[in-house]
């Protein structure tokens, strides 16, 4: 990581976790989990199988602030969780507006991390945008009520591609005024 995308990309402070930087050092936890299935097909961007060297350059670009997407590790060790327990990441839009984008590890489902992570991020407002977008595939209620939970709100029907089910998938779009 160069001095410019630490001067970037702030560490976020939750009470269970962290938000940090993307590090060297996540690359094995990244292919693990995003090797998982379950993770790749509730995802757009995560092929499954998830080929060799995919987590390496997933995390150099992380790692590249020139970019336009800010990725943070949700890391648990100062809870004495996982150092990675999930990923979440700002896309910069045009207008003061970006896409919120995340997963979790199945490890850490159903324990609230998305929704601490997503109101975590929505509070630091690290890009100073004025809205943030995201989008879920409508056969991931479970993210629809993070987003929901956080003060998104339904914007409408769309779909998008996931390489990992290699077809257009229903989304839900949410949008949060900041």
């Amino acid at each position: 990581m160069d001095l410019d995308q630490m001067d970037q990309q702030i560490t976020i402070e939750t009470d269970r976790f962290v938000l940090r930087p993307m590090r060297p050092s996540d690359v094995g936890l990244v292919q693990h989990y995003a090797s998982d299935e379950r993770v790749a097909k509730m995802t757009a961007p995560i092929p499954h199988p998830y080929p060799p060297g995919a987590a390496e350059a997933y995390v150099k670009r992380a790692m590249n602030a020139e970019q336009g997407e800010f990725i943070w590790a949700m890391d648990g060790t100062k809870d004495g969780a996982s150092e990675l327990m999930g990923v979440i990441s700002l896309k910069s839009m045009d207008r003061k507006q970006s896409e919120v984008g995340y997963w979790v590890a199945p490890p850490f489902w159903n324990t609230g991390v998305a929704s601490m992570a997503v109101e975590a991020l929505v509070a630091a407002n690290p890009l100073k945008d004025a809205t943030m977008f995201a989008s879920v595939f409508q056969d991931n209620p479970a993210s629809a009520r993070v987003l929901a939970h956080c003060g998104f709100e339904y914007l409408g029907d769309a779909e998008s591609y996931s390489v990992a089910r290699n077809a257009n998938v229903p989304t839900w779009t949410y949008s949060r005024k900041l």
